[in-house]
């Protein structure tokens, strides 16, 4: 059902700090940072010739990302987002083998302006998974 490597997420407590770090001495393509009201973050794209690395910050007080930076306050890996066909057969599949959808359960639109949506980490060896629409 998954297909490739979408990105991985990693939470930063300085979005510019972390930019910088991957464009200067790894010189990696940063693209511009970008805020998700929707989400409650400002989003950062790292292009790789295989996949993304997306850095979040918190935006706003009520961010997810903030109790994660709470614990972590250097920052972590938050999730990986793998892509799918159809996110809705996706969800269905995955609830009827008792995976836990976060939220409603309704895809949102992510920061790709594609539907998206998040697996809760107990149902998966303890990590966060993002599906993406391809």
């Amino acid at each position: 059902m998954i297909g490739r490597l979408n990105h991985v997420a990693i939470a930063v407590p300085d979005l510019e700090a972390a930019s910088a770090q991957y464009r200067d001495a790894l010189g990696a393509v940063v693209g511009p940072a970008v805020p998700q009201p929707e989400h409650g973050v400002t989003t950062v794209f790292v292009l790789l010739p295989n996949t993304k690395i997306e850095f979040l910050q918190p935006l706003g007080a009520d961010s997810p990302i903030q109790g994660f930076l709470a614990k972590n306050p250097s920052g972590g890996i938050h999730h990986v987002c793998y892509e799918v066909e159809d996110i809705d057969e996706a969800s269905r599949r995955l609830v009827a083998a008792g995976a836990r959808v976060l939220g409603d359960g309704a895809p949102k639109i992510g920061a790709h302006d594609k539907p998206v949506l998040f697996l809760h980490p107990k149902d998966f060896s303890g990590h966060l998974i993002e599906l993406e629409q391809a």
